[in-house]
């Protein structure tokens, strides 16, 4: 039996897919003192995670193929960092403008303008009752440095769930290839030595997997385009990947 995605929650998975990717570029452009990685997307107002001693919220209006308003609240430490630059105090919206505007370069062809420093409270709470909200976490490791929260008015066209999809065209994607696996013991990795071979969990004749942000898309075989890997995809896994080549033919 094949459950049919209801159209709305359709949309709203997109939505944060492509939040998560926004924040994703974000993130790479906040001052902060190590890689930046985004977390779980939440979607209630009332539960966004904030770094701890929040310091400062820069908010802006975004607008285009997509409308809607971006806040990006900061630690204590980030904006410390920006007050005490060898260049001297930094004003905190309009160094993270680049940040806004990579997060929005990942919508479509979506503007940026209005930015503002706000206190994180007030910021966030101009995002409410306005349109569809998700908001994410961005962390090294377990040190919680921003969160990027978006609040966006979906186009009529996008509410179907083949245009939802069609948001997604333009969004960059981490794809791996993942040829098989092991389970290894701290005491074993920290006693690994080159030359060393280790046995992963899959016969050497079993196809590859391609991996979208972790989730299987398809299944291939290895192979070598000048002098480099590829995979010749021989099955489609994915609903979703299966549903964006029949969007595009």
């Amino acid at each position: 039996m094949t459950a049919t995605l209801d159209p709305t929650q359709a949309a709203s998975e997109t939505i944060t897919a492509v939040v998560v990717a926004a924040a994703r570029a974000a993130a790479a452009l906040v001052p902060a003192g190590a890689e930046l990685h985004p977390g779980p997307a939440v979607t209630d107002p009332d539960a966004v995670p904030v770094p701890p001693a929040a310091a400062a919220a820069v908010s802006a209006r975004l607008s285009g193929e997509i409308t809607g308003d971006v806040v990006l609240v900061l630690s204590a430490e980030v904006v410390e960092a920006l007050d005490n630059s060898p260049v001297g105090p930094m004003d905190v919206a309009t160094a993270l403008r680049p940040a806004l505007e990579a997060a929005a370069a990942t919508l479509g062809r979506v503007r940026v303008d209005a930015e503002r420093t706000e206190d994180p409270v007030t910021a966030l709470d101009g995002l409410r009752d306005k349109g569809m909200f998700v908001a994410v976490p961005l962390s090294a490791g377990t040190d919680h440095q921003a969160t990027l929260a978006l609040q966006v008015t979906l186009p009529t066209a996008a509410r179907a769930p083949r245009n939802s999809l069609d948001l997604l065209r333009h969004v960059a994607m981490e794809v791996t290839v993942e040829i098989g696996r092991t389970r290894m013991t701290v005491g074993e990795l920290l006693s690994l030595h080159p030359g060393e071979v280790v046995e992963l969990d899959r016969a050497a004749s079993a196809p590859a997997d391609l991996l979208v942000n972790g989730t299987l898309i398809a299944r291939g075989e290895v192979v070598v385009v000048d002098e480099d890997f590829g995979l010749r995809i021989s099955e489609i896994v994915s609903d979703a990947a299966a549903e964006l080549g029949a969007a595009q033919a």
